[in-house]
């Protein structure tokens, strides 16, 4: 498996911004093989094909679309037929509306492709279970794309933490409010009220963080959520404030919304505070992570959604470089992140037999660095327990994990 088909299910927001520059990037490389895309219909992969921003920094780059770029009808179940037709134990890359991972990672489990979603993974932890058992019972590697883990500041506090530095962790807030520009996406027809929330879509990236650094595990959510209604009419639930009660009796506050300002100069606002303790002494971590030192007024706006002429802009997250040669260059942790996980699924394949496979999966899982459905299903126990305390009006929702992970309301 050196060279390995890539599929992507998605043409969205986030196989623009960071999924298909960073295969292309891999694909340079030498690292991957052929590239397809496969969505709904031919409308986004239209989109991706003409993106300005993607063809100045990839002129050569190509991608295999499904359906073709002039077929409009909508085609939801191309996806089985796409990935059913790929040599088998390649890669699969999920894309699509959290509601839709768990059909799609199903489908590339059995036709015996490796498999790489965006977070959340699914939004039951009885699918986690079943996903984790049958992957490895085929030898198959399935990765979780949080990509914060992946920010070196992440990975430096979590080994400072690890290491006895802060004491242990009592109280923190985070916060991640993307711009108002989101509500006139493609969210509008899937982050209903029905199907997600800002807190499940968004703040998962800070409760799987808050794991990452510290190793403890949620035992009780509650969520509150204001419901907004769309362009579309659609209604959901876009501005959301949790509370994550942690098993040392820690709390994490956690803000979320499709609701910051479009001309505010970020592309988003978000941070993480933790506030720590030993027997006699305090400790803080802050990480400020929309803002990285630079300020800049332009002539005039890009033009594109939520770009504004004063900007603070984000140098860590993705970003394009000329570095000479052809194109530009993609850096940044979301970058590492799809890197890390294909790597893995290829490094998996080529551990050789069933066993081997099986053997490299468990160091994996093991290590803690990437997100399995093995390490990381606590995540999955807060989306239940989320999604069960917004649809209650907030009330909490506790987290068992002994005799059999549970979620359940809190009874008075």
């Amino acid at each position: 498996m050196s060279a390995p088909e890539v599929t992507v299910v998605g043409g969205g927001m986030i196989t623009h911004d960071q999924i298909l520059p960073s295969l292309w990037q891999m694909q340079r490389g030498g690292a991957i093989g052929e590239i397809a895309v496969c969505a709904l219909n031919g409308k986004p992969l239209r989109e991706l094909a003409a993106s300005g921003t993607l063809k100045r920094a990839f002129p050569a780059s190509r991608f295999h679309p499904y359906p073709d770029f002039d077929d409009d009808r909508p085609q939801p179940g191309l996806f089985r037929e796409v990935i059913g037709r790929m040599p088998a134990r390649n890669v699969v890359i999920v894309a699509v509306p959290d509601q839709f991972h768990y059909d799609v990672i199903r489908a590339a489990i059995e036709a015996g492709q490796h498999v790489v979603s965006v977070k959340p993974l699914v939004l039951k932890h009885s699918q986690a279970v079943e996903i984790e058992q049958q992957a490895h019972a085929r030898g198959l590697f399935v990765g979780v794309e949080y990509h914060k883990r992946f920010d070196d500041r992440s990975l430096i506090v979590r080994r400072r933490y690890r290491d006895g530095r802060f004491g242990e962790f009592k109280l923190g807030t985070a916060s991640l409010l993307e711009k108002w520009y989101y509500r006139h996406s493609n969210f509008q027809n899937w982050c209903t009220a029905e199907n997600s929330d800002a807190f499940a879509y968004i703040g998962c990236h800070y409760v799987d963080l808050v794991h990452f650094i510290t190793g403890l595990l949620p035992v009780a959510v509650s969520v509150y959520g204001l419901r907004d209604k769309y362009p579309n009419g659609n209604e959901g639930f876009l501005w959301t404030d949790a509370r994550v009660i942690w098993n040392n009796g820690a709390c994490l506050n956690v803000q979320n919304a499709l609701g910051f300002p479009d001309d505010a100069p970020g592309s988003n606002i978000q941070g993480l505070s933790m506030y720590c303790a030993t027997g006699d002494r305090g400790a803080w971590i802050r990480h400020d992570d929309q803002y990285r030192g630079m300020q800049y007024v332009y002539t005039a706006s890009s033009g594109d959604p939520g770009s504004t002429i004063y900007h603070e802009p984000s140098t860590e997250y993705f970003q394009y470089l000329d570095l000479g040669g052809e194109g530009m260059t993609p850096v940044g942790y979301g970058l590492r992140s799809v890197d890390a996980l294909v790597r893995a699924a290829i490094d998996v394949e080529q551990a050789g037999s069933l066993e081997h496979r099986q053997r490299a999966l468990r160091q994996i899982d093991e290590t803690g660095i990437l997100a399995t459905p093995a390490n990381s299903r606590y995540n999955e126990l807060v989306m239940e327990a989320g999604r069960l305390s917004i649809l209650n009006g907030g009330r909490e929702a506790v987290i068992q994990y002994e005799p059999q992970p549970s979620v359940q309301l809190r009874q008075y």
